[in-house]
């Protein structure tokens, strides 16, 4: 594995733990998670059916396990809420004030269909809001990752990390990243709404937090999202979109928050880097048609 030996800053958690110390140890735990993921994905593995009818799969859980496993190791102290073990009550999270978010295969369909458009997420929640987040990409091997107030960042296999940001959006075309697996009828309305005032719309279709990594290192322009996700689906991207200078808002541009209620699922949500444009105004008009 590549140990990312980066250092970054002292912003320090109401833990007083500081994000920076414990970086190096969630990107190799999540490129170990990644292993056990691949170790599947070469294999005529089969697909269960959870509760809501999404797919699941034995690199699901054998991400799941290895991610928790090792976090515990980290920090004993310190919840995990994965996708794999979402049915800790309110009451109980409510008292979390930093816990780990996990997303151990966020992308299952992509996985399912071997297209490599998958990842591991692992994000660090204090006070609400993600502070760290690591996004691995397994089949090629590509971390994203950031911590609150150091700027984010890519490392490519046996590379150093290099800075990420987003970028400002052009006068005369767009690129639109969408949802491989989960197209919205909204989506295409508003795509058709900026249609009608930019020159050029470009559509880039691709799967898991891949689409948010794309707002943050600057090759895409807006990820709207109308469809169903939880919170373990946003928070790592959204830690990575922060600090390359972007954002994940909610549809009238507040920040999303974690674990402040009973149920996980987000609201619709917008990715995107620049903030002088009046998205929310597009949006208001793709829901409105």
């Amino acid at each position: 594995h590549i140990i990312l030996n980066f250092l970054i800053g002292e912003t320090k958690m109401s833990s007083d733990l500081a994000p920076k110390e414990l970086l190096n140890a969630v990107n190799q735990i999540a490129q170990v998670a990644g292993e056990r993921i691949m170790e599947v994905y070469a294999t005529d593995f089969e697909v269960e059916q959870k509760a809501d009818r999404s797919p699941l799969t034995i690199a699901d859980m054998a991400a799941h396990e290895t991610i928790v496993t090792e976090l515990k190791k980290v920090t004993p102290d310190l919840p995990v809420l994965s996708e794999e073990s979402a049915n800790i009550s309110f009451q109980e999270r409510a008292s979390w004030q930093c816990y780990w978010l996990v997303d151990p295969l966020d992308g299952t369909r992509e996985f399912i269909k071997r297209n490599g458009e998958f990842t591991v997420n692992i994000a660090l929640i204090d006070d609400h809001k993600p502070i760290l987040g690591v996004v691995y990409v397994p089949v090629t091997g590509v971390t994203y990752f950031a911590t609150v107030g150091s700027g984010a960042f890519r490392c490519l296999p046996e590379h150093s990390p290099e800075p990420i940001m987003v970028r400002s959006c052009s006068k005369n075309r767009l690129t639109v990243a969408g949802s491989r697996s989960h197209a919205s009828k909204y989506l295409q309305k508003f795509i058709d709404v900026l249609d009608a005032e930019d020159a050029e719309i470009e559509l880039v279709s691709i799967g898991s937090s891949l689409k948010s990594c794309l707002i943050a290192e600057g090759k895409a322009d807006i990820y709207p999202r109308f469809g169903p996700t939880s919170e373990w689906d946003t928070a790592a991207a959204q830690c990575v979109v922060e600090q390359a200078g972007g954002y994940l808002t909610n549809t009238q541009l507040q920040p999303l928050r974690y674990n402040t209620k009973e149920s996980l699922l987000n609201p619709h949500f917008l990715v995107f880097g620049d903030m002088n444009k009046d998205w929310s105004h597009y949006v208001a008009q793709a829901i409105s048609i």
